[in-house]
């Protein structure tokens, strides 16, 4: 929708995504830290075995970003620069764990958006699009910033809990982003 007014849109799990998919760029050093189970036949990242991994042990999370997140960092600021060299005012960096991330987004960003619910629409979402069971949905949102924590780095908040997708998009039309950028510098540092 954003795109559609305008906006050049980076997103951060779509580039994670390619970065461990078959014969990612992430993938050599995760078979190295990890070990080859952690890869599967096509030569992508075993999801499966590597959140059991994560989410048992905070150590192998730690090893997992220290892989992922700078990739991910130097992907984010080559496609922005891109953009910016294609001519585009306004950028959305649709950042799933900005508030966890570490990095500090704030200085970077003239806004943040946040589309909100409730914790209990989030873990059914999650179940019906990622077909995981609600033990693991619970797990993956505990190790997360709470709902309070994202709506406090918030400058826009729009709550997504029971909007059909026209409300959706009447209220993303309303925000002032046509002729604002929401970039700011973009230092090579981690995400």
């Amino acid at each position: 929708m954003l795109a559609g007014l305008g906006a050049c849109v980076i997103d951060a799990d779509a580039i994670a995504r390619r970065l461990t998919e078959a014969h990612g760029a992430a993938m050599p050093a995760i078979a190295k830290h990890f070990g080859a189970e952690f890869v599967n036949d096509q030569g992508a990242l075993d999801r499966e075995r590597m959140r059991a991994q994560v989410f048992g042990q905070a150590s192998a999370k730690a090893a997992l970003e220290a892989i992922i997140h700078p990739l991910v960092a130097q992907e984010i600021n080559t496609q922005a620069q891109s953009a910016m060299t294609q001519g585009f005012t306004t950028l959305v960096f649709d950042i799933p764990l900005l508030a966890e991330s570490g990095r500090r987004w704030r200085e970077q960003m003239d806004r943040i958006l946040v589309v909100d619910c409730q914790v209990e629409t989030q873990i059914q979402r999650v179940m019906v699009r990622s077909h995981l069971p609600r033990e693991t949905v619970e797990k993956i949102i505990a190790s997360q910033a709470t709902r309070t924590q994202r709506l406090q780095v918030a400058d826009w908040v729009i709550d997504n809990a029971q909007l059909s997708m026209g409300e959706l998009r009447q209220q993303v039309s309303v925000l002032p982003i046509k002729s604002r950028s929401i970039h700011g510098d973009l230092p090579h540092e981690q995400v």
